[in-house]
């Protein structure tokens, strides 16, 4: 599994000063608790035009785009960001941030293998896809869902031959 923790620490520096284009956070009507997660999830896929991959993750096309997927783990994307957690606490965001595909949260690593450069996604991702039962430092305690809103504005193929 892939794990991406600068994600969150690097962002985080920076998050007070960048504006996300994504919408807000919305209103807590969760807490972090076990039974809350679950709840999250289940009333998150029964929203009209959700979808739920095998592995949990979902996700609502808010943007279609049309341009290229990323094919290879080290092919770097460029995208915006908003992440928060279900009780609407955000904890990270980041316009223009480029990362290698394939060294990010599973939750993401999959998102962005399905997602064309110019979408922009809601993604919820359970936390067997996100940082799991370790968290990821003082801000995402473990076992957290967490929401983003993406846009992929870039693909750049780390081995244009390939």
């Amino acid at each position: 599994m892939y794990r991406f923790a600068a994600l969150v620490s690097v962002a985080l520096l920076c998050a007070p000063t960048l504006a996300c284009a994504q919408k807000a956070a919305p209103a807590a009507k969760y807490d972090l608790s076990a039974a809350s997660n679950q709840k999250f999830l289940g009333d998150n896929a029964a929203k009209p035009g959700v979808f739920k991959t095998k592995d949990g993750l979902q996700y609502r096309v808010l943007k279609a785009g049309h341009g290229k997927s990323p094919q290879y783990a080290d092919d770097q994307v460029t995208v915006n960001y908003k992440g928060w957690m279900i009780n609407g606490k955000v904890f990270d965001q980041h316009n223009g941030a480029t990362f290698p595909a394939g060294q990010l949260i599973p939750g993401w690593v999959e998102a962005l293998s399905l997602m064309k450069e110019g979408d922009t996604w809601e993604l919820v991702i359970p936390s067997e896809l996100g940082y799991g039962p370790q968290g990821a430092g003082g801000d995402i305690p473990p076992d957290q869902t967490l929401v983003f809103d993406m846009t992929l504005l870039k693909v750049t193929p780390a081995n244009p031959q390939k």
